[in-house]
Formats: C-alpha cells, sequence, structure tokens
C-alpha cells in the first residue's frame, strides 16, 4: 500500500491457532544533505570562481540562519582561514515565489546575516566578505518544481 509518499508493505502469516507474524516495511526516499568541505569549495572556486553552499538554512521569509547552519559555516571558515587572500562576496538567491522586490530584499538580509555570523561567531575578517543578494535573477533550476525552487535557494560564494 501507499501512503502520505511512502510505501509499505505488510506481510501476516497466521501459524497456528492463536499465533500470528506480522511483518511490516516502510519504504520512503533517502533524505540526505551534503554539506561541501573547505577542500572542495576551494577546488570549486578555483574552477569556476564560485560556489553554491546548500548547507545554510533559514527560516520560511526570514533572514535569521538557523543553528543547523553550523557545518557549512565552520567550513567557510575554514576556506578562508586556509586561503588568507581569498576575499569573497556571498550571494543570497531565492526561488521566484513572490514578488520580485520583496525577493531582492530577502536575498539581501540572508546574505547579510551570513556574513554576520561569519564575522561574529567564527572571527572572520569583515573585509573579506561582501554581502549581495539577487533574488531569483540567477536559477540553477526551474522554478516549476519543488525540487528545482529548493536549488535555487541557496548561497552562494564567489571569488572577489
Amino acid at each position: 500500500m501507499e501512503r502520505s509518499g511512502k510505501i509499505a508493505w505488510i506481510y501476516l502469516d497466521a501459524r497456528t491457532e492463536g499465533e500470528y507474524e506480522l511483518k511490516i516495511v516502510e519504504k520512503e526516499a533517502l533524505v540526505q544533505e551534503v554539506v561541501a568541505d573547505a577542500k572542495s569549495l576551494a577546488s570549486d572556486i578555483s574552477s569556476t570562481g564560485h560556489v553554491s553552499v546548500y548547507g545554510i538554512h533559514f527560516d520560511f521569509n526570514k533572514a535569521n540562519v538557523k543553528p543547523e547552519s553550523e557545518p557549512a559555516l565552520k567550513e567557510i571558515a575554514k576556506l578562508l582561514e586556509q586561503n588568507p587572500k581569498l576575499n569573497l562576496y556571498v550571494v543570497g538567491h531565492t526561488d521566484s515565489v513572490g514578488e520580485i522586490a520583496y525577493n531582492m530584499k530577502l536575498s539581501s538580509e540572508r546574505a547579510e546575516a551570513v556574513v554576520k555570523a561569519l564575522v561574529s561567531k567564527y572571527v572572520v575578517a569583515q573585509n573579506r566578505l561582501h554581502p549581495y543578494g539577487v533574488g531569483p535573477l540567477a536559477p540553477v533550476s526551474s522554478n516549476d518544481t519543488d525540487k528545482g525552487r529548493a536549488l535555487n535557494r541557496r548561497v552562494e560564494l564567489v571569488k572577489e
């Protein structure tokens, strides 16, 4: 049977009078989030000039960096520590849901929040980070699907 996006198999075996065996197996999609390490961030920046960081999270319609963003922020701080001459634009992106003016403002506020977190918590020099928001203007996927919109909501690091 299928329910709530999961597939379940139910096995019932009537063994003897009053004795039953019941097995239930549920299958659902694997949810995995990979947070890039400083080495892979550096590699992408070196080869393309930018890298998307999907491990930075915000509440819906808010610009506060959520605590579960810490592993990604640590790796960005490590990247900057290992590359003392590297300066970055921290670019906030949104999907295309909502008004463009609102998304431009939100993406800018989110980029500023990431910079603030890196400066205050990870002691990165303020002059090495420059926040910008581009809202929905640089999608990496279609905004027609949930998956595409999720990919478009991101923070990118761009070599200055």
